[in-house]
């Protein structure tokens, strides 16, 4: 089910993830949700597409996400 906002998401990523990356997984979870219509694991897909847009933009530092530093 696509998230309206961030409260809504599973715990483990708003106990994890800093509020713009928990914007970018939701933003990227609604989206492959709406894309992978009609698939049977469209739900399980659509969380593996939004971690992999978090990490793109974040990395982990000694546990914690933090912002990626673009060179």
């Amino acid at each position: 089910m696509p998230y309206q906002t961030n409260l809504q998401l599973p715990l483990s990523v708003q106990n994890h993830l800093p509020l713009r990356a928990q914007s970018i997984y939701r933003e990227a979870f609604n989206h492959a949700f709406t894309a992978h219509a009609g698939e049977a694991d469209r739900e399980a897909r659509s969380h593996r597409i939004a971690w992999a847009a978090v990490k793109r933009a974040y990395e982990k530092d000694d546990g914690v996400w933090v912002a990626r530093r673009h060179a």
